[in-house]
C-alpha cells in the first residue's frame, strides 16, 4: 500500500467442472499477470479450483485429493511471490466437508474460511454436499501439506501495512446479517466475496445494488469474483461477475459473459474509508458489543507475511494506473446533473425562505456584479420570492460600478436585471471611495490592498444601509471555494446577513448558472447568462486595459479553481496530506480526461502551497461567517464542518508541499 491506495483484483479464469489441473492452470497464469501489475490482494470465484457446478462429485475423494494436490501445486507456485491469493476449494474437517477460501502467500496458507449460509432452495442443493461455518468446531486439520485450525470465528488478515481484510463467500452477502457486518465493525477495510450467482432476468441489477449497499452500510471496499465461462450449463448459466466497490461507489466492472479469463484490477483508497468511519458516529456506536452473541473479541486475527512489492514510483510519488480519479468531485456526473442541480437550487431556496418568513420581510437586498456567484445569489432569490409568491420587486438588484468595473460585467447586470423583473438600483462607488482615500490618506495610483479593499467594504456598506433603510435582507453572494483561500475582503463583501452560496464551490457555480440558462429561460435572460459563465472571474477591483477588458483576473492571482477545488474536497472531507493530493491531482489533471485541464508537476506543487498557505493563513474569516445552508458534503461553516483556530500553524504541511 502506497499513499492508502491499496491495489486490489478480482479475477475470472476459464474453468472446466472437476478439471483441477486445467484450473490451476488458469488461475497460476492469472495470478502472473496480478502480480506483474503490482496487485496486492487478488481473489478468485467461489470453488475455483474444482469449478462449482460439480455436484456429487464432491461426493468423490479423487476429487478431494485432486483439490487439495492442486493446493500444493499452488503453494510451490507462489513461494516466491508476494502476492496474496484467494481462491475457492472443498476442505474436509473431520467429520465435515466445507466450502472454503484459501488464503495463500509465499507458498504458505494464511487462513481457511468456511462458507457461513448454503443456500438450499430453488436451483440451489449446497447442504446436500457442504456444511455450514455455524456446523463446525475449531478443528486442527493437516491440509496440503501443513497443519492449521479450521475454526469458525470471523477472520481479519493484517497486511504488513497494517491493512485489514476479511471474506464472505457467496451466499453471505445475500443473508440479512452478512459475516461481513462483523468483519467491518471489528476492523475490516476491505471484503472480498468468492462467488458462484447464476444469471437470472433482473437478478444482476440486484445483486449489483446488494453488492454497492453493503460496501457503502460497511464503509469499505468490496472485492466481488463470480465464475463464469466453463461452468455447467445443465441448468443455468453464470455470468463471470467482477466488481470493485469503495464504499458503494464502483470503481471497476468487468465484462459479463465473456468467454475469455479477466482480471479486473483498481485500487481501493484505504485511507478514505477509515476517515470516513472516524467521522460516522452511527458506525462507531455500532462496535459497541449489543449481546452475547456478538462479543468483542471474538475475532481471529492473521498477520499476512510481506508486503506486495510495487512498481517504481514517479517524484518520489506513487502513480494510480488502476485507478481513475474525478477532476472535478464537486460536479455531479452528466446523468445526475438535472437532479442535483434541483436539490441544491432547493436547499438554497428553502433556506432563504425559512429566513425570510422568520423576520418578516419580502425584501432582499443583492449586490450584482455581473459575476458568476452574484448571478446564482440572484437565481436563487427569485426562485425563493416565486416559491412564496412575493413580488419580485422586493428583489434589490443593486450594480455599483468602481474603477475596475468592465463593460462587459456592467452590461450584464443590468441586462439580467431587467429581464427577471426585478428593483435595480445604481449607485458608483467612485466618489466615495475617492473621499475615503483622502481621508485615510492613500494615494489612488497605488493600487495595494487598500485600494482594492476599500472598494468591496464600500460596497457591503451600501447593501447593509440600503437594507436597514428598506428593511430587507442583505443577500451575501460568496462561494466555498472564496471562504477556502480567503478570496474575499474581511467584513467586505465576506460579510451578509445571509450568505446563499456559503458551501457551494466554483467549479459548481458555473455548473448551477448554466444549467439555469439552459432550462427554459427567456432568451434574454439564456443569452446573458450563457456570457456571465464565459466571462473572466474578476474582483474587479484595479482598472480595466485601454480597450475596456478585465485586467485583474483571479485565476492568474491564485490559481485555477479547478485546481483549489480538487485539493479542497479531498482535504476537507477526508484529511488527506499534501503529498496524497498531489498524487491525486497528477493522476486527475493528466491530460486524459477532455474535460479537465493538464498541468505538470511543478503547476500542481505551486498551487497546492498556495491552498494549504492560504487555507490556514485566512481561518480568522471563516470563524466570522454569516449564517448559510450547507448543499454538500463539504461545507466551511464554523457552527457546522470545520472548526479550526485561526493561528493554527501550516509548517508541517507546507514543508511536506516543499518535499515534493
Amino acid at each position: 500500500m502506497k499513499n492508502g491506495f491499496f491495489t486490489v483484483a478480482a479475477a475470472v479464469p476459464a474453468v472446466r467442472v472437476a478439471d483441477c489441473e486445467y484450473n490451476l492452470h488458469q488461475i497460476e497464469n492469472l495470478i502472473a499477470q496480478a502480480e506483474g501489475k503490482g496487485v496486492e490482494v487478488v481473489v478468485f470465484p467461489e470453488l475455483s479450483l474444482t469449478g462449482y457446478t460439480c455436484q456429487d462429485l464432491f461426493g468423490q475423494y479423487h476429487l478431494l485429493d485432486q483439490a487439495e494436490m492442486s493446493v500444493v501445486m499452488l503453494l510451490d507456485f507462489t513461494r516466491k511471490l508476494d502476492i496474496i491469493c484467494i481462491v475457492g476449494a472443498p476442505v474436509m474437517a473431520g467429520n465435515l466437508l466445507l466450502n472454503c477460501a484459501i488464503v495463500i502467500q509465499q507458498g504458505n496458507i494464511l487462513g481457511v474460511v468456511p462458507k457461513t449460509y448454503l443456500p438450499n432452495y430453488n436451483e440451489f442443493y449446497e447442504k446436500r454436499w457442504f456444511a455450514s461455518s455455524q456446523d463446525l468446531h475449531p478443528t486442527e486439520v493437516r491440509f496440503a501439506g501443513q497443519r492449521m485450525v479450521v475454526t469458525p470465528a470471523p477472520q481479519i488478515f493484517r497486511t504488513v501495512e497494517d491493512v485489514r481484510f476479511g471474506i464472505e463467500i457467496c451466499e453471505d452477502v445475500w443473508a440479512p446479517t452478512p459475516p461481513s457486518n462483523h468483519l467491518a465493525l471489528a476492523g475490516a477495510d476491505v471484503i472480498f466475496n468468492l462467488s458462484a450467482s447464476d444469471e437470472l432476468i433482473g437478478k444482476h441489477d440486484y445483486l449489483k445494488s446488494l453488492v454497492a449497499q453493503q460496501s457503502a452500510r460497511t464503509i469499505t471496499g468490496y472485492v466481488y469474483s463470480g465464475c463464469g465461462f466453463g461452468e455447467s450449463t445443465q441448468d443455468v448459466v453464470y455470468g463471470g461477475n467482477a466488481m470493485i466497490y469503495e464504499n458503494g461507489k464502483l470503481l471497476e466492472e468487468g465484462e459479463r459473459f465473456s468467454f475469455q479469463p479477466q482480471l479486473v484490477v483498481s485500487q481501493i483508497d484505504i485511507e478514505m474509508l477509515r476517515s470516513e468511519r472516524r467521522a460516522n458516529t452511527t458506525f462507531i456506536n455500532a462496535q459497541r458489543p449489543m449481546s452475547d452473541e456478538r462479543r468483542a473479541g471474538e475475532e481471529l486475527f492473521v498477520d499476512c507475511l510481506m508486503p506486495v512489492v510495487r512498481g517504481p514510483e514517479t517524484n518520489g510519488i506513487q502513480p494510480l494506473p488502476y485507478r481513475t480519479v474525478n477532476p472535478h468531485p464537486f460536479i455531479p456526473n452528466d446523468d445526475e446533473m438535472e437532479k442535483n442541480c434541483e436539490d441544491i437550487f432547493n436547499i438554497q431556496v428553502a433556506g432563504l425562505a425559512k429566513r425570510l418568513v422568520h423576520i418578516h420581510s419580502q425584501k432582499v437586498v443583492v449586490g450584482i456584479s455581473g459575476g458568476l456567484d452574484s448571478t446564482l445569489a440572484l437565481l436563487v432569490c427569485v426562485k425563493t420570492f416565486d416559491k412564496l409568491g412575493y413580488s419580485r420587486k422586493g428583489i434589490i438588484g443593486v450594480t455599483m460600478p468602481g474603477f475596475g468595473t468592465s463593460g462587459r460585467t456592467y452590461r450584464n447586470a443590468l441586462s439580467l436585471m431587467e429581464s427577471l423583473g426585478i428593483t435595480m438600483m445604481e449607485i458608483s462607488i467612485a466618489k466615495a471611495v475617492k473621499q475615503h482615500f483622502e481621508d485615510i490618506g492613500q494615494d489612488p495610483d497605488n493600487h495595494d490592498v487598500t485600494y482594492e479593499n476599500s472598494q468591496a467594504r464600500e460596497r457591503t456598506q451600501i447593501l447593509m444601509d440600503l437594507s436597514n433603510r428598506l428593511g430587507g435582507l442583505v443577500v451575501g453572494t460568496g462561494d466555498l471555494s472564496e471562504l477556502a483561500l480567503g478570496w474575499a475582503t474581511y467584513n467586505g463583501d465576506h460579510m451578509s446577513m445571509y450568505g446563499v452560496n456559503a458551501s457551494v464551490p466554483k467549479t459548481l457555480v458555473s455548473y448551477l448558472v448554466r444549467y439555469v440558462a439552459l432550462s427554459g429561460l427567456d432568451e434574454k435572460s439564456k443569452n446573458t447568462l450563457l456570457d456571465i459563465v464565459d466571462t473572466p472571474i474578476s474582483p474587479e477591483l484595479v482598472p480595466t486595459d485601454s480597450r475596456g477588458n478585465i485586467q485583474q483576473k483571479t485565476e492568474d492571482l491564485v490559481g485555477p479553481y479547478e485546481l483549489h477545488d480538487f485539493y479542497l474536497y479531498y482535504f476537507l472531507r477526508f484529511g488527506f496530506r499534501p503529498r496524497k493530493l498531489f498524487m491525486l491531482a497528477q493522476r486527475a489533471f493528466d491530460g486524459s480526461n477532455p474535460e479537465a485541464g493538464s498541468y505538470d508537476d511543478e503547476t500542481l506543487k505551486k498551487w497546492l502551497t498556495t491552498f494549504i498557505r492560504r487555507f490556514f493563513n485566512q481561518q480568522f474569516k471563516r470563524s466570522c461567517l454569516p449564517d448559510g445552508p450547507k448543499v454538500g458534503s463539504v461545507s466551511l461553516s464554523p457552527r457546522g464542518d470545520w472548526r479550526m483556530a485561526s493561528d493554527a500553524s501550516s509548517a508541517t504541511w507546507l514543508a511536506e508541499c516543499e518535499s515534493l
